[in-house]
């Protein structure tokens, strides 16, 4: 059936024009090619819900260490200690979780709340904003540094050192992103210095912490590896919640019934930001090694393959939600999807992402209910690794 139907069918994860709307073809992949073969870039595509899922927790067979982007995986090169993402199953994952728990992530939320008002205040009265500029992209580098308990003059730095490593309007294909995971000249002074200056945050907690590494010796984090930890958090938390404010900002403009819905009940909201990270996931997929013959309809992926499993199309399997997938639907019923993965490799931070686009859109529906998106004055930007808004100006 696949070899057939990807002779009329063609995916390429680097075509900008096709990740503007990649949808159609996620249907055709998902009815015609559930399992795909590109063989001008030699790579194989998972596009069934089930098949992505599966995929995602068997990190035995579709292995991340060598990256989970086509092109760091393709290239051969060194992954750095410490990149959790890119560990199978991550060594340290159970000590960094430490960075996430309920306790932590609550205790920000006021604080969260509180820079986002000081964003938007000053935009009441005005005639426009935007969603990214004016908010999405300030607010994840500021609330890593709430989370590592990074001092004001510090996070002053950080954001000016993310001002360099994540411009707004930066658009086109990955293909240099061992410079963006390096965001750490700052990073790499403020823990040198919390080494001489203890202070009850997590950033000591995390350096004085003991954990069993692989060999069984008994030690604590490497400077090298809680810098590599921070970058991570700093780059993924940039891209996840800037894209999903922006789309926050483009959907509910089109689909104003559903905001004005939103405006007069809160409770609303979480089941909103659900609807908002399945319809349009940041990244549309995550790349996988293959470490031994695996068979999909009656054809086998040979092991030492690259193989793509597209979140986004698993994301409007209407197997998995139903015949009105591909709407968008803020009263969905709830039903897990992969945007923050599954298994071992399920997003760590994927409660804060959370948090912040929720107060964010709260607070934006407080100030401006209603609302009208410039599309002609946005500015989309897509890679082989994330996809959305570097800029969503907006009427009120």
């Amino acid at each position: 059936m696949t070899t057939e139907a990807t002779e009329h069918l063609y995916y390429d994860p680097w075509d900008t024009g096709l990740n503007a709307n990649p949808y159609p073809m996620f249907k055709r992949l998902r009815d015609a090619a559930p399992l795909y073969y590109n063989e001008r870039h030699d790579f194989y595509a998972l596009s069934r819900f089930d098949d992505v899922n599966r995929a995602l927790v068997d990190y035995q067979t579709f292995s991340s260490a060598r990256g989970v982007v086509l092109e760091i995986l393709k290239s051969g090169m060194e992954i750095p200690l410490g990149t959790v993402i890119f560990e199978d199953p991550p060594i340290h994952r159970n000590l960094l979780a430490r960075a996430f728990t309920p306790r932590k992530i609550n205790a920000l939320e006021p604080k969260v709340r509180e820079f986002t008002a000081r964003c938007l205040d000053p935009l009441v009265g005005g005639d426009r904003f935007d969603f990214v500029k004016d908010l999405g992209a300030v607010m994840p580098l500021r609330v890593v540094g709430m989370l590592f308990g990074i001092p004001e003059h510090f996070q002053n730095l950080v954001q000016k050192d993310g001002d360099r490593q994540f411009p707004i309007e930066r658009g086109g294909q990955l293909d240099n992103r061992g410079g963006v995971m390096t965001i750490g000249q700052t990073f790499a002074e403020f823990i040198e210095w919390r080494v001489n200056h203890p202070a009850d945050d997590l950033t000591t907690e995390l350096l004085e912490a003991e954990f069993e590494d692989e060999t069984g010796t008994l030690r604590r984090l490497h400077r090298e590896e809680l810098l590599m930890f921070m970058n991570v958090v700093a780059v993924a938390g940039a891209e996840t919640t800037t894209r999903l404010i922006g789309w926050s900002g483009k959907l509910l403009s089109e689909h104003p019934d559903q905001r004005r819905r939103l405006c007069t009940d809160r409770a609303l909201l979480p089941g909103a930001i659900e609807e908002i990270l399945r319809y349009e996931p940041p990244a549309l997929q995550a790349a996988r090694y293959v470490t031994r013959d695996v068979e999909y309809y009656g054809q086998t992926v040979p092991e030492g393959s690259s193989i793509l499993t597209l979140i986004g199309a698993a994301n409007r399997d209407d197997q998995r939600f139903g015949p009105d997938a591909e709407d968008f639907n803020i009263a969905r019923p709830p039903r897990q999807h992969l945007t923050f993965g599954v298994g071992a490799h399920y997003c760590l931070g994927n409660a804060l992402a959370r948090i912040e686009g929720r107060i964010a859109l709260d607070e934006v529906l407080t100030r401006f209910p209603d609302w009208d998106v410039d599309l002609a004055s946005a500015v989309f930007s897509s890679s082989s690794a994330v996809r959305g808004w570097d800029s969503m100006p907006a009427r009120v």
